[in-house]
């Protein structure tokens, strides 16, 4: 029996046993969540868990994947909201500033899940490193189609500023991180156009 078809079971299992990490490592931090905790909170025994995930580092590759998945919806429906890349470009920028307003906002989970796992080589790194490179990519591309002889440096900036805005995000007024972000990418697109 495969891990999606065993009458729901198993699978409805995994996505427990995910959301619970996801929602506990994103809250708590990676490093400082145990297994046990994983295994009690999401309802399943040890043997679900290791059915479904070979470790806890296989795990958290989940979690990242399933918080790329995310981020990556979020920029495919910014990018339909407008046939203008620069309006494209604020739709991505309102997006964030978004998810910094929420509640319970802790930062990115892509520049958490760095600290903790620093060594470059570490898979859980890679997966950081793989999401920032598509992030870049996808900005720059959309500002190419406005100025194409600052897009690079205009997308590391982006990139820069978003950090910025998650890290601050969780340690200051979110709106007010919300909307010097905002600006910060205003400005970027206005001396991408001038």
């Amino acid at each position: 029996m495969s891990r999606s078809t065993a009458g729901g079971s198993t699978s409805e299992a995994r996505a427990r046993l995910l959301n619970t990490a996801t929602q506990i490592f994103y809250a708590e931090g990676i490093h400082s969540v145990g297994i046990d905790r994983i295994v009690a909170e999401a309802q399943v025994t040890r043997a679900t868990l290791y059915r479904h995930f070979a470790g806890k580092e296989e795990l958290v590759l989940a979690y990242l994947d399933l918080a790329d998945q995310g981020i990556r919806g979020q920029v495919a429906t910014a990018r339909t909201s407008s046939e203008s890349a620069p309006d494209q470009v604020r739709a991505v920028a309102a997006s964030i500033a978004e998810g910094i307003r929420s509640g319970g906002f802790r930062g990115c989970a892509f520049l958490n899940a760095a600290a903790e796992y620093p060594d470059i080589s570490h898979p859980i790194h890679q997966a950081v490193l793989a999401h920032r490179q598509w992030f870049l990519e996808t900005v720059t591309e959309l500002l190419a189609q406005t100025h194409p002889t600052t897009a690079g440096p205009a997308g590391r900036h982006l990139v820069m500023l978003r950090d910025g805005a998650m890290a601050a995000g969780c340690l200051f007024d979110p709106e007010l991180i919300s909307e010097t972000f905002i600006n910060g990418v205003e400005g970027i697109l206005q001396t991408s156009t001038a």
